[in-house]
């Protein structure tokens, strides 16, 4: 029988492997132990982006209470917050003429470098963010065509000629 060789020394499998061999620290943990630690030492960065950025209509009662909990505890969050929350009514409403001036110059005041820069990019640009976020129309069905002519010719890559593409695009539906 073969035998595979034991990993090199110093690599997360020996670690993990000599840690369980001399004691408890890797246990499974129940749901309720992973929330009470998670509780105790704050939330994943990936979980709070999750929940500022649901919508608060879509929000557990648990989220609620934790982003509240965050937003007390944190004035840059809830700044930040802030501002989500107003751009995404921007963006679903298409509230842009209204109100889009009044967003980058408040983002522009914030503390966080990645608000100002993205309002910075706001304002490079603002005869097409201003178009996108107050008119009604938008380039949707053209990428959804240009999107499916990708899909058709990575599919027929390198067995067909144009004539056979050209057809395919045309009688795709």
């Amino acid at each position: 029988m073969h035998q595979s060789r034991p990993p090199p020394q110093g690599t997360r499998r020996t670690r993990l492997e000599g840690q369980r061999a001399h004691g408890p620290a890797l246990r499974p943990q129940s749901q309720a132990e992973r929330s009470v630690r998670r509780h105790h030492t704050g939330a994943h960065a990936r979980e709070v982006t999750t929940v500022v950025l649901t919508h608060p209509d879509y929000r557990t009662e648990d989220n609620r209470v934790t982003l509240k909990e965050l937003r007390d505890r944190c004035t840059d969050l809830d700044t930040a917050c802030d501002l989500v929350a107003r751009f995404a009514e921007m963006l679903v409403n298409l509230r842009g003429e209204e109100k889009l001036a009044v967003w980058v110059t408040d983002a522009e005041n914030s503390t966080q470098p990645e608000l100002r820069g993205f309002a910075a990019g706001l304002r490079k640009d603002w005869d097409a963010v201003m178009t996108g976020l107050s008119l009604h129309w938008n380039s949707g069905p053209v990428e959804g065509h240009v999107n499916r002519v990708k899909m058709l010719k990575r599919q027929m890559y390198g067995r067909a000629k144009p004539d056979l593409l050209r057809k395919r695009v045309l009688l795709y539906r």
